[in-house]
């Protein structure tokens, strides 16, 4: 009996031990410490330390460029090691596939950019944007909608403010179909000719219209037909909104054929570019084979807000 009763004595002082809060911290405290030693004298980790910088790339700054004009950021990337790590140590071998990264910021930031234009976005992201100007064309726009739904891609409509006051439903159904709207003026005047005070209310009363149509606030500004002086730019910016202008032109206003302009855009497009295009029969009948080509060169394919994000596309 004096036996039995010392084995409890000594299972329940065990149990105490163990169950003191002091005692468990040192025992997780010496698991993880002994962790990093097995990890790092593993060949497999120090293989990805070794490899790492292979596949790491450099964040790139917001510039202005001479010709382009305001150039976005670009995020880099650097490969996290440790979740690399867990994600390859179940086979034990390296795969590049496997590499997690963590993606780095620019130091200079499209907003720390003075108000300039924009005409494409970074040249080392590997996606394009259709920036789709509305302010006729109702009869082509539902087959250009169903072109992009089929695709799964998002585009940026930019539409006059006359046009969404008497298509609010049309302009509705752009958002709801998944796409980004901008603001491309009250009338479609040359915005080069107005004063400061005529270009605010141009792009003030658009604005208003759009956002009570459609619910969204517009943070893009496309002048009609491309005409901008710098102040045109600094007043849209007065109001947080950037100014877009394109890198390829459709020119499907011209009737071209859908062979004409598939050719023109696809001998032109390149990482960033940014598409310019209208509701047209040209347009219409070429958008499904655009977007193939595109595709096919590796290109993806987003709204203009996505274009120019930071964000990586690789990853």
């Amino acid at each position: 009996m004096k036996k039995v009763s010392i084995i409890i004595i000594i299972c329940i002082a065990g149990w105490i031990a163990v169950s003191n809060p002091f005692v468990r911290e040192y025992l997780t405290l010496k698991k993880e410490s002994s962790l990093p030693a097995s990890k790092e004298s593993d060949p497999l980790y120090q293989s990805i330390i070794k490899n790492a910088h292979t596949y790491e790339k450099s964040p790139k700054d917001a510039t202005i460029d001479r010709v382009w004009k305001a150039i976005p950021g670009y995020n880099g990337r650097k490969v996290d090691i440790n979740a690399s790590y867990k994600n390859m140590k179940g086979k034990g071998v390296f795969d590049e596939k496997k590499l997690i990264f963590t993606q780095i910021k620019p130091k200079v930031h499209l907003k720390d950019l003075p108000p300039s234009p924009i005409y494409k976005g970074n040249p080392d992201k590997p996606m394009v944007s259709f920036i789709i100007n509305v302010a006729w064309g109702n009869e082509y726009l539902s087959e250009m909608l169903a072109t992009l739904k089929r695709h799964n891609v998002s585009a940026s409509f930019f539409l006059e403010g006359n046009w969404t006051k008497k298509n609010p439903d049309l302009a509705k159904l752009i958002v709801s179909s998944g796409h980004e709207v901008g603001n491309h003026s009250y009338s479609h005047p040359d915005m080069k000719q107005l004063t400061a005070a005529r270009a605010r209310e141009q792009i003030v009363k658009t604005n208003e219209i759009i956002e009570a149509a459609t619910g969204k606030k517009c943070v893009w500004f496309a002048p009609p037909s491309g005409s901008y002086r710098d102040e045109t730019v600094k007043v849209a910016a007065e109001f947080n909104m950037k100014t877009v202008m394109w890198t390829v032109d459709t020119v499907d206003w011209r009737k071209p054929t859908p062979d004409a302009l598939v050719s023109r855009v696809m001998s032109k497009i390149d990482n960033g570019s940014m598409v310019l295009m209208h509701p047209t029969e040209s347009t219409a009948k070429s958008l499904d084979r655009l977007i193939t080509q595109i595709k096919q060169k590796n290109l993806k394919i987003g709204t203009v807000s996505e274009l120019l994000s930071e964000q990586r596309v690789d990853q």
